[in-house]
């Protein structure tokens, strides 16, 4: 039957007062089958570590109320186990418990006491510890990780099993250095990254934060910054405060704190210590008037009396924290008011004496002094609020490896010796249960719960410790249940900058991380995630415009059909076209008239129709470029420049015969007229035709997809491979032009007759003219117009040619017939030189 909590109250001050001092501190210790050793912190602050020259024994001043209860959580564990009829029938447990004082040299005795071998007071110093029985079989304890680190060293020397019920450091989750050492409460990591999580999720990036210089404070903090780093969060501050608060310039290191946080300008501020340093640190803050922050706390210091025994501790602000999540033990409150009804009555306190002195308490008397002293009404504030959990599991995980190395079944146990490290095994490798909860110490030892997130809620001037949230490796926030006490209500921000607008990325200014400008991301990169230091580029094939947030695919860019240009630039190629076919037409129709015939007969015609090939191959520079198109492109146009060239060389060489070299004309005439000139054009282009086969071979042109020239589009181009192929290409028709144009320019005629030399030399010329213009534009341009540029050239040269040697001709043929007669269009061989007519 459940006690109301009234009447534990009324029943211990009734109690305690007619009878005080009790016998509480006689609580602490009895005999058993397997002795559990424990070490608490029962007092705080020693009274004789500085002042004591000889090696005395180290006192207490005060009473720490969380010790006593975590005490009394062990004992409560121990007297179930020793009721229990199926976890060790048979077996009586018993217990040594013992103060720490949170203090290294204080924990050192008793952790010396439990070595020594059972039923002395020496310990033995051997080669092998294997058969070596110490006074405990395994030890609870200690709470803080600073005290830990010592003692774990000591026991894990000696194998025996030591499972702590607050240490946290990762330090101690080293297994190779601390082979016996466990612990359940989740390690600093899991601390840290829980911590983290929350300041990412209220977007908190300018913080400050403060740890206890101890191994907690320090450890804790460490872990938590180097994550820091990595998750986009910037510490404004990081410092220490001193652990132990009579060192002397503790208050000074204190205010210094006080004063850099301040300077800082942040509204949130994390710490990591115990409950003696932080209740300090918030004591100052609140007189030194540091103003409303939301402080991130941990365990160690939340649920401590801090809100109760600090005044005015609501003035500084927000306090939101994780604990660690654990049931409630059931019975255990009960059990409490119970033994202080007990401990002051005088029958109970002779029996609870006469069973403390069965275990040697001669040895050493460090137990809890100041325990006599105390009523209920004293710790029940902390009782309601004390998380003992950890202890009762600690006690129940050293009894079932217990049970399971005895050989227990569910009515009785073996007693058979068991050295402490042969529990070890059975600790490391199954699950147990407590109170229907399974437990399972992890691969560092250690147990993980998950945390709770808490905050400080006041109701009418008192601490309410509210749940809104909830960690297990991720982290749960129920935001609508958080109220912060804060000027306006509102949730605070601390941020040494506003937040980058999508499309901007942070440059940052200074040492700090937290303190940037904000820059638009230029062309061709997007901002990628939030709050990034940088642009990410766009992949090749996309781009994206200024302070953009995502890339968009290439268009491709050539000469397409539909532009006016191109448009233009083919109705002009179909005017030339049908202008060469036109004269072409009118050539084969006058082929026998003088006019035709002093031209080359039917060797013209034959030109033309290169010419309307040269301009219909316009076409090939319009549209999507591909491969093939690439490798077509110049080999026609030189092969259809050189048909039409290879006509006029002939003609060109039989005038320069004539005028040049009269002596020699008759014998050479033969193979530069009539049929054998077509054995030149033959050969000029064969001549072409190998030369187009060795562009082939020695570099053609090639589709380029350029994706640097064009800031939003793909071109695509022909590009030039090999400039030597090229030169070779079109240099022998430059070489056929020049030569014609050589043969021919100087040449003078009467002027009643035509003169068929003045149009070779002028479409020559024409030629030789616009492959200078082509040459330097194309090799610099990297665009569309480099097609443009290659039809503007086949156009100007086609032109050019009919406009200086073919129209002329055409325009006698049609408008003056007349002159179409054998006396005005006669050819050189027929004249006279003009040395015989003198």
């Amino acid at each position: 039957m459940k006690i109301p909590e009234g009447f534990w109250l009324c029943l211990s001050f009734g109690c305690a007062a007619p009878l005080s001092p009790s016998c509480l501190s006689a609580q602490f210790r009895r005999p058993g089958d397997f002795m559990l050793g424990g070490l608490f912190p029962f007092g705080k602050d020693t009274v004789n570590l500085t002042a004591r020259s000889q090696p005395t024994l180290l006192r207490c001043d005060r009473l720490f109320t969380d010790g006593l209860i975590w005490a009394l959580a062990m004992r409560f564990a121990i007297e179930q186990i020793n009721n229990s009829s199926s976890l060790l029938p048979g077996i009586a447990l018993g217990y040594d418990m013992y103060d720490t004082c949170f203090e290294p040299l204080v924990a050192l005795q008793p952790s010396l006491l439990f070595l020594t071998r059972k039923g002395t007071t020496t310990i033995g110093v051997l080669c092998n510890y294997t058969e070596y029985q110490p006074r405990v079989t395994a030890v609870i304890g200690p709470h803080k990780s600073d005290l830990c680190l010592l003692t774990a060293k000591l026991f894990s020397s000696f194998l025996i099993p030591q499972v702590s019920y607050g240490a946290s450091s990762e330090t101690l989750s080293n297994v190779e250095l601390f082979p016996s050492f466990y612990r359940t409460v989740p390690g600093d990591k899991n601390l840290a990254e829980a911590v983290v999580l929350l300041l990412n999720q209220f977007g908190w990036n300018w913080i400050a934060t403060v740890g206890s210089d101890d191994e907690y404070g320090r450890g804790a903090q460490a872990l938590f910054l180097s994550m820091a780093g990595t998750n986009n969060i910037c510490i404004a501050f990081e410092g220490l405060i001193p652990a132990d608060l009579a060192e002397p310039g503790a208050r000074k290191q204190l205010e210094n704190v006080v004063k850099l946080i301040n300077s800082t300008k942040v509204n949130v501020v994390v710490l990591f210590a115990h409950s003696l340093p932080a209740q300090a640190l918030l004591e100052l803050s609140i007189r030194m008037g540091l103003g409303k922050k939301v402080w991130v706390g941990t365990e160690a210091w939340m649920l401590s009396d801090i809100a109760a025994s600090t005044p005015g501790i609501q003035s500084i602000g927000t306090v939101l924290g994780f604990v660690m999540r654990t049931a409630t033990v059931p019975g255990f409150q009960e059990f409490v008011a119970e033994l202080f009804s007990s401990v002051v009555q005088e029958e109970f306190c002779q029996k609870s004496r006469e069973l403390s002195g069965l275990v040697n308490a001669e040895v050493l008397d460090t137990h809890c002094q100041q325990c006599d002293r105390v009523t209920l009404g004293d710790i029940w504030p902390t009782l309601t609020v004390t998380t003992v959990q950890p202890v009762q599991v600690a006690v129940y995980s050293v009894a079932h490896a217990l049970h399971r190395a005895l050989g227990c079944t569910s009515r009785s146990c073996p007693k058979t010796p068991i050295r402490s490290w042969q529990l070890l095994h059975f600790m490391n490798s199954l699950p147990f249960e407590v109170n229907g909860q399974s437990f399972r110490f992890d691969q560092s030892h250690g147990t993980n719960t998950g945390y709770k997130l808490i905050l400080w809620a006041w109701r009418d001037g008192t601490v309410t410790y509210l749940p809104v949230g909830d960690y297990d490796q991720s982290l749960y926030i129920r935001k609508s249940q958080i109220q912060f006490y804060t000027a306006d209500k509102k949730e605070p921000t601390s941020e040494c900058f506003r937040r980058c607008q999508p499309g901007q990325f942070r440059r940052i200014k200074g040492f700090n991380l937290c303190c940037y400008d904000c820059t638009d991301c230029s062309e061709n990169t997007f901002w990628s995630s939030t709050d990034s230091t940088g642009c990410s580029p766009c992949p090749q094939h996309q781009w994206a415009p200024a302070r953009s947030t995502r890339c968009h695919p290439r268009r491709e860019r050539f000469l397409f059909w539909h532009e006016p240009l191109a448009v233009a630039l083919v109705t002009l190629t179909a005017l030339t076209a049908a202008l060469s076919a036109a004269a072409a037409l009118l050539f084969l129709k006058h082929l026998h008239t003088p006019l035709v015939q002093v031209s080359g007969g039917a060797r013209s015609p034959f030109a033309l129709l290169w010419l309307l090939l040269q301009s219909l191959s316009c076409c090939l520079y319009v549209g999507r470029p591909s491969a093939g198109l690439c490798r077509l492109q110049q080999l026609c146009y030189a092969l259809c420049l050189n048909g039409c060239f290879s006509t006029f060389v002939p003609k060109a060489l039989e005038i320069t015969l004539l005028t040049e070299f009269p002596r020699c004309a008759p014998r050479l005439l033969r193979w530069v007229t009539h049929g054998r000139a077509w054995l030149l054009v033959a050969v000029s282009l064969l001549i072409q035709v190998l030369l187009c086969c060795c562009h082939l071979y020695l570099g053609p042109d090639f589709l380029v997809v350029d994706y640097k020239s064009l800031p939003s589009e793909v071109l695509l181009v022909c590009g030039t491979q090999s400039w030597a192929a090229f030169a070779l290409l079109h240099g022998y028709n430059s070489c056929l032009a020049f030569v014609c144009f050589l043969c021919t320019f100087m040449v003078q005629t009467a002027g009643r007759r035509y003169n068929v030399a003045r149009g070779i030399t002028f479409a020559t010329l024409i030629c030789l003219v616009t492959w200078i213009f082509f040459l330097v534009t194309f090799a610099t341009l990297r665009t569309v117009l480099r097609a443009v540029t290659q039809i503007c050239t086949i156009l100007a040269t086609t032109l050019g040619i009919l406009a200086s040697y073919f129209v002329p001709k055409c325009y006698i043929m049609v408008f003056r017939p007349e002159l179409n007669t054998e006396d005005y269009c006669q050819n050189l061989t027929e004249e006279e030189p003009e040395v015989n007519r003198q």
